[in-house]
């Protein structure tokens, strides 16, 4: 439970950084939808992802573990086509949104205690 809350407030904040930052990232509304995709994606990344992890096992050994950004990319952009109010235009956008998405995850889950 504790590590799906750190998967939604991570992948809330830093869908606001990518918004604020990144040129092409555009989250169109308030605090609220901000909330509802961050609870989507953090939902997305906690059921799904270990589940690509282990059918993609092949690959992530070939690439040494780069494929695993190759699907972070995937779900964001999942999620970008599933809500309108997101809107990422292009690869460069989508690659750095998901970079910092990943670093405010990964900050998170290191400095956080764990429950």
């Amino acid at each position: 439970m504790w590590s799906l809350l750190l998967q939604i407030a991570g992948s809330t904040a830093g869908l606001w950084l990518a918004d604020r930052f990144v040129p092409g990232v555009d989250v169109l509304g308030d605090g609220k939808t901000f909330v509802l995709i961050g609870a989507v994606l953090g939902a997305v990344n906690f059921f799904l992802r270990p589940l690509l992890n282990v059918l993609t096992l092949p690959l992530k050994i070939l690439t040494l573990g780069l494929f695993g950004f190759i699907i972070n990319m995937l779900l964001v952009w999942l999620v970008d086509i599933a809500f309108t109010e997101l809107v990422i235009t292009g690869i460069v956008p989508l690659f750095w949104t998901t970079v910092i998405i990943w670093l405010v995850i990964f900050a998170l889950t290191k400095w956080m205690p764990d429950k």
